[in-house]
């Protein structure tokens, strides 16, 4: 193994010394790091209020759907191509649909926006579960090779031999750990985003669903 280089006169490497000195296992970590970056900033770019759908305007869907009917809260609807509006345009949509299949096409379209919010959070989850295994591997092999050292070339009583090796392994746990902390930070941040959203959604179709439920009335009753 060779020798770590430090800084002189006792002072803390850099973070570049620091990657340095964790070996080639630093390479994936480092892939790990940029993929988790690339996601999160995706994320937040696509689970914006303004591209799944804002609370006003579901508000003022349900505000014009009880002023106008469910033709006017269609209409309105479907000026956006959010998430929200397409499954509020669905729950206007009841034309020659009863109403378990009409529920029923509701809940699919529901549940469809929710899994393709959700579908980009899984790499981060993978992330999050391989960055501190990763850093682990780092360090039982970075202390294999600190006491192969110590070994081959007679090191008892050379303590330098072994503390150089175990600083140098366990550089790639906190460089796993650095990773994984954040990671996982930003995926139930996400996660709560799309949950948020499936409330959101739900709240309305409750709010919604008396309404439908007396226009569909009349027809009934004919």
């Amino acid at each position: 193994m060779d020798p770590i280089q430090t800084p002189a006169g006792g002072a803390m490497p850099s973070l570049w010394n620091l990657i340095e000195s964790g070996g080639p296992l630093m390479w994936p970590l480092g892939l790990c790091s940029v993929i988790a970056l690339a996601y999160v900033v995706e994320r937040t770019v696509r689970l914006r209020a303004s591209v799944i759908g804002t609370e006003r305007f579901g508000e003022r869907v349900l505000e014009a759907a009880r002023a106008g009917g469910p033709e006017a809260g269609l209409q309105l609807a479907r000026t956006e191509a959010t998430p929200l509006a397409r499954v509020l345009a669905t729950v206007f949509e009841r034309s020659g649909r009863s109403r378990a299949e009409h529920e029923k096409r509701v809940e699919d379209v529901a549940t469809g926006e929710v899994k393709r919010l959700a579908a980009n959070l899984r790499p981060l989850m993978i992330v999050y579960l391989v960055a501190p295994l990763l850093g682990l591997l780092g360090t039982v092999w970075g202390l294999i090779q600190a006491f192969a050292t110590v070994a081959v070339k007679n090191g008892l009583g050379r303590p330098e031999l072994l503390a150089g090796g175990v600083y140098q392994a366990l550089v790639t746990t906190a460089a796993g750990l650095t990773i994984a902390i954040p990671t996982v930070v930003a995926y139930y941040h996400f996660k709560g985003r799309i949950e948020r959203f499936a409330r959101r959604v739900e709240e309305l179709y409750v709010a919604l669903d008396p309404l439908l439920a007396r226009t569909e009335a009349p027809h009934a009753s004919a």
